[in-house]
């Protein structure tokens, strides 16, 4: 181990990692019952309500609602709380763009607090991002790792305003024994292939509120009322609905994710174990109180250029990826940073209805840019085994001994 795969050495890891297998003969029989019924369709169908009353079982929510994506699941959550174009909507600078077109399709104004060293979002700043104009707040638990929902919740209360949670990369983690998506208002899942639990594409929300339940209903089933006689149309809505495929599908994984989750928390935390102390890299820091399912495992690198780093890093084996997103969301989402919305007009971020004009412009969110730029993400999944982490491990810490710093 003399020198780096780079520089014309041996790779640390010869043979390529497993390859995530998320489902097997429970999601066959039931995808094979779904069809032989031969209705796919969720309304007429069992499998999506079964899902449905499954999934509020295991939150201990009084209701859960299934749509066709995580995207479409936030884009229902927010249409439930019903606010007017032009409101603003405080969230993540470090997310998907599927947490941000469902603000800007529904008329409203992504605000961005910075993020504390969990690269969760920050209570003070969230706080400090409250205007009259603020609609909710879009709370994003990154990689698997909560952010202080409870500190964010009582903020959200003293002003009023509704509190959403983004639990796309965040299943079945429990926040001071408590589930996240369980603290705020409403809680929103995404059910893509790569997360806990997955069906494809899809998604849920859940809630305790009645209200907010039956709008969020209708509005992913186009603001239909399903009842006998004559169609009736109460809200405007979409066709969010998820197919009793995906449920059928669902209704296997749930019974998993736990599982999913907890073996991931063992091997995360034992690739933090093995390679804490290492000068120059930073494991994930697990906000205190909470569980970490390690969707991805987040390394800072501060001693090396990142992009060096995790060159040198995936020619040892190890497949890596620099800074996430590379940058914020705000600086790399071009309906944001070069206002391209809707037609030849930048609305909702052109001050109509009496909303702000904010610029989407670096020195936004300057924790978050800094994150980004010091940061490389690994995969690991509940396939893996100790071995595989160490191998992880060994690798990182070649790379940490043999790289020229600087």
């Amino acid at each position: 181990m003399s020198k780096l795969a780079i520089e014309g050495g041996q790779p640390y890891r010869k043979e390529p990692f497993p390859a995530r297998a998320p489902f097997g003969e429970e999601e066959i029989a039931l995808v094979a019952e779904a069809i032989r019924s031969q209705n796919l369709f969720a309304p007429s169908g069992d499998k999506v309500k079964a899902l449905e009353e499954a999934f509020a079982e295991l939150y201990g929510t009084k209701y859960a609602i299934a749509s066709a994506s995580g995207t479409s699941a936030i884009h229902t959550a927010i249409a439930a709380i019903n606010p007017n174009p032009g409101d603003e909507i405080i969230t993540a600078p470090i997310t998907d763009a599927g947490s941000i077109a469902p603000i800007l399709f529904q008329g409203c104004i992504p605000v961005f607090a910075d993020v504390d060293e969990t690269y969760n979002m920050d209570p003070a700043d969230v706080e400090r991002k409250i205007t009259d104009r603020t609609a909710a707040i879009l709370l994003v638990h990154l990689f698997g790792n909560a952010a202080r929902v409870d500190a964010i919740q009582e903020i959200a209360r003293r002003h009023g305003i509704p509190l959403i949670e983004d639990c796309s990369q965040a299943h079945v983690i429990k926040y001071k024994g408590r589930y996240l998506g369980t603290w705020g208002d409403i809680g929103t899942f995404s059910f893509q292939q790569s997360k806990h639990m997955t069906t494809g594409d899809g998604g849920m929300t859940i809630t305790n509120r009645e209200d907010l339940a039956e709008r969020m209903t209708r509005f992913r089933d186009k603001g239909w009322v399903r009842k006998p006689g004559s169609r009736h149309y109460v809200l405007l809505g979409l066709n969010y609905r998820m197919t009793e495929l995906q449920g059928a599908v669902g209704l296997a994984q749930i019974k998993k994710v736990r599982d999913v989750v907890e073996r991931r928390m063992k091997l995360g935390h034992y690739l933090t174990e093995m390679i804490s102390g290492i000068e120059g890299i930073t494991p994930p820091r697990v906000t205190e109180g909470s569980e970490h399912g390690y969707w991805l495992y987040a390394l800072r690198v501060d001693a090396w250029p990142v992009e060096r780093f995790a060159a040198a890093l995936s020619r040892e084996g190890v497949g890596v990826g620099v800074g996430y997103t590379g940058e914020p969301i705000y600086l790399c989402m071009e309906p944001l940073t070069k206002r391209r919305t809707f037609g030849n007009t930048a609305y909702p971020l052109d001050g109509a209805y009496g909303g702000r004009v904010i610029e989407y412009t670096k020195g936004l969110c300057p924790r978050a840019e800094d994150a980004l730029d010091h940061m490389i993400t690994i995969g690991i999944h509940e396939h893996y085994t100790e071995k595989d982490i160490e191998d992880v491990a060994g690798a990182i810490r070649k790379v940490a001994e043999l790289l020229p710093r600087g």
